[in-house]
């Protein structure tokens, strides 16, 4: 069974060993390159990090400590992050509305 997404407010790119960058926008999507895909286990920001996702999709443990816990365990591997800006664009439905920026 999959557990449920927990989004990010702020995705997070990631510059893997391999020189290639992911986007990880989500708890789930950080517990699963950890449990399945991370280069390094051992160390305690990998632990840490692996504690706190599954924390969070357990509801006892906010997101964004999630995410930071990730981040560090990302610093831990030798893998840079960074955010990834996103943009909201809102559709204005009337002619007279300009859309807000």
């Amino acid at each position: 069974m999959r557990l449920p997404e927990i989004p990010w407010a702020v995705p997070l790119s990631v510059r893997l060993q391999s020189g290639s960058n992911r986007i990880f926008a989500s708890v789930y999507d950080a517990l699963d390159f950890l449990e399945h895909e991370w280069p390094i286990r051992h160390g305690q920001g990998y632990k840490r990090a692996v504690m706190t996702c599954r924390g969070a999709l357990n509801h006892s443990v906010p997101a964004a400590a999630a995410r930071e816990a990730f981040i560090g365990a990302c610093f831990e591997a030798g893998m840079a992050t960074s955010a990834v800006a996103t943009h909201h664009h809102v559709r204005s439905r009337s002619p007279g509305n300009k859309p807000l920026a």
